[in-house]
């Protein structure tokens, strides 16, 4: 039997070199993968918005609510769930207002150059504008340095997002330039 075995090897072998072989002169090399990192913080699991809270609840409850897919809107290329039916098309007439700004990461790290994911559960809501932060130590140095943290990370922003996938523009959310 070792005989045996010793020559299926050989041939398995010998059919891995020739199809190697063959993509190498039909010029086929390794494939080229799309960065795994969206424009959007997405929930890593489910690749839904902002872990599926609804944005538009930032607004208009005293602490955010989770949304549901019953209710669920595609924007940008990502769902986002929502509460209520009523939730969901308030965001479609002006998904610019109620998303998170700068994709949802955390504001404090574009300010100082760098991605990372804001978390929904720590955010603040600054002249209308809702930012996500990956700490609750983020969210107090934003909020001693607002304005400045603002035009930092929307700087960075511009740089920080070419490299990274989905339909979102490379340019901040932020409507007004003047904060």
């Amino acid at each position: 039997t070792w005989a045996f075995i010793t020559a299926m090897m050989r041939q398995i072998c010998k059919q891995i070199l020739t199809i190697v072989f063959v993509l190498a002169v039909a010029g086929i090399g390794p494939v080229r993968a799309d960065p795994i990192v969206t424009k959007i913080v997405t929930d890593p699991l489910t690749g839904v918005a902002i872990d599926g809270f609804d944005p538009v609840s930032y607004f208009t409850e005293a602490k955010p609510q989770r949304g549901s897919p019953d209710y669920e809107y595609y924007w940008r290329g990502v769902p986002w769930y929502f509460v209520s039916a009523a939730n969901r098309d308030v965001f479609k007439r002006a998904p610019e207002v109620y998303a998170p700004q700068h994709g949802g990461y955390c504001e404090m790290s574009l300010a100082r150059g760098y991605l990372s994911d804001g978390k929904p559960q720590i955010y603040a809501v600054e002249k209308m504008k809702l930012y996500l932060f990956y700490s609750a130590a983020n969210r107090e140095a934003f909020l001693i340095a607002t304005g400045e943290a603002i035009e930092q990370a929307s700087a960075n922003w511009e740089t920080l997002a070419k490299g990274l996938t989905g339909a979102q523009p490379a340019v901040p959310l932020l409507s007004d330039a003047n904060h």
